[in-house]
């Protein structure tokens, strides 16, 4: 035991000690590339990872077969990493080339950059736990194996069954390209299969005998259509069709199917417009003489920014400056970079709230600027419902060409370069600086929990998947 607590610089050194583990973790996990709720293997390779570490580890946390938990419990306060490792459907990607080159042609591929992320999250979550031993300190480390972020929200389910509960803070990442906070407000959403059944019937011979359902589909996605105009404008709907029925024109459709994503700015406003939705199909059912079944497949809510713990973090992370990248990593930036239109690589920039200057680089050199204000993001994640019951704070790394989109074949090439690498380890330094802080100041985390009370107004956290639903089984491309 030790009478100083471990310095940036030292926590630091540690990481890098131990990065090397970590980052062929990480591009294990990437060659698995399983999709929501069957990322068997990697949770597989996680746990091994953490019992060798002496994280205590408990499985089908929330009746998910792929959650999990591991604690490492030496009293309060309790600090929980949220690590995740699901992939994306038809993103099969070679690693290292800056072409389009399938592995598998239709197959799976990280194309968010969660093979890093719950890598990087448990390495924080293993530095911030020998730090506390090393300096004699009470304290609870744990991380969470969450699985399916990508359409499945399984922090929504661990979240409604009270997972979280106990925990004085929640630190998480994303994959990105630039270094910095992550305070955002996102959208709630619903993701809601509408079911028809109708009557088949020989499209030719007895038409006026059949009732079809893709017909059903149709109306209603019009009806959706028409309903757009009167949303919110920063409200989101789209939708797949995920069965027209089959592949005969003479046969009338008995059965169709689309899956929605509604989305809102509040969980309150996206239930409001799923349930308008709802009245597109029925109105749809009833004109075409169909059955309609609806089923709720994920929900999750917005995320509640802590600024208390983001200032803590952005003084981090300036602390340990941007990540330094070589000439063979910027090299083969620039040449995914080809690969990208100006457009592409301006939305990148303003999606992150990057200065516009950043464009012109070719891996980030400087960190994101941040005032403590939050940012809106158009985009949805499981995240929001811990934010809900625990104070949340996240941060995005410098893993990716400047310009790289979310969800391509670019963001799985680079998912196993050394400039994915070092932005991971940095990231991870970074979680772990911030966990000490929270552990070592009890008035921080006071301040945090009464901002997040603020925020909530007191209300307490509502889940927006009702009990009745369970976690999806795996699913194909959603």
């Amino acid at each position: 035991m030790r009478n100083d607590p471990i310095s940036l610089d030292e926590l630091s050194a540690r990481i890098e000690g131990k990065g090397p583990a970590y980052t062929r973790l990480a591009d294990t996990i990437w060659g698995f590339a399983e999709l929501r709720f069957n990322e068997h293997q990697s949770v597989a390779a996680q746990i091994a990872t953490l019992e060798g570490e002496g994280f205590r580890i408990t499985r089908e946390v929330a009746g998910l077969p792929t959650a999990f938990m591991a604690e490492w419990a030496h009293g309060g306060p309790v600090i929980g990493f949220l690590g995740e490792f699901d992939a994306l459907a038809g993103l099969s990607q070679e690693a290292g080339v800056a072409e389009p080159r399938p592995v598998v042609p239709g197959g799976i591929g990280h194309g968010c950059g969660h093979n890093l992320l719950g890598s990087g999250a448990m390495l924080a979550a293993v530095a911030a736990r020998d730090a506390l031993a090393a300096e004699g300190r009470p304290g609870t480390i744990r991380y969470y194996g969450c699985p399916g972020e990508e359409g499945g929200s399984g922090k929504t389910f661990m979240a409604r069954d009270g997972v979280f509960d106990d925990l004085d803070a929640a630190i998480c990442w994303h994959p990105g390209v630039f270094a910095g906070v992550n305070s955002a407000r996102t959208l709630a959403n619903f993701q809601v299969y509408f079911r028809f059944k109708g009557r088949p019937s020989h499209a030719a011979g007895s038409p006026h005998l059949g009732r079809s359902a893709l017909d059903a589909v149709e109306i209603m996605n019009m009806g959706a259509n028409y309903l757009r105009e009167h949303i919110p404008s920063d409200a989101r709907l789209h939708y797949a069709i995920t069965d027209a029925g089959g592949n005969s024109p003479n046969v009338v459709q008995a059965n169709a199917e689309v899956l929605y994503l509604i989305r809102s700015p509040k969980v309150a406003q996206a239930a409001a417009l799923f349930e308008r939705v709802k009245r597109c199909a029925e109105g749809a059912a009833h004109m075409t003489e169909t059955q309609l079944s609806v089923e709720i497949d994920k929900a999750c809510s917005e995320v509640m920014p802590n600024t208390v713990l983001e200032m803590v973090m952005h003084e981090n992370i300036r602390r340990l400056g941007a990540p330094v990248f070589d000439d063979a990593e910027r090299a083969f930036a620039a040449a995914i970079r080809e690969t990208l239109t100006a457009d592409d690589i301006e939305s990148s920039v303003e999606f992150f709230g990057a200065p516009p200057e950043a464009a012109s680089l070719d891996l980030a050199a400087e960190i994101l600027p941040f005032d403590g204000t939050p940012r809106w993001m158009p985009g949805s994640t499981d995240v929001g419902d811990v934010s809900w019951v625990v104070p949340t704070v996240q941060c995005h790394g410098a893993n990716y060409a400047v310009g790289t989109p979310f969800h391509t074949w670019q963001m799985v090439a680079q998912g196993k370069s050394p400039a994915a690498h070092k932005g991971m380890l940095h990231a991870a330094k970074a979680m772990a600086a911030t966990a000490l802080d929270a552990i070592r100041d009890p008035e921080l985390l006071a301040r945090a929990k009464a901002e997040l009370r603020r925020r909530t107004g007191g209300r307490p956290y509502a889940c927006p998947i009702p009990p009745e639903v369970k976690a999806p089984p795996l699913r194909a491309a959603r």
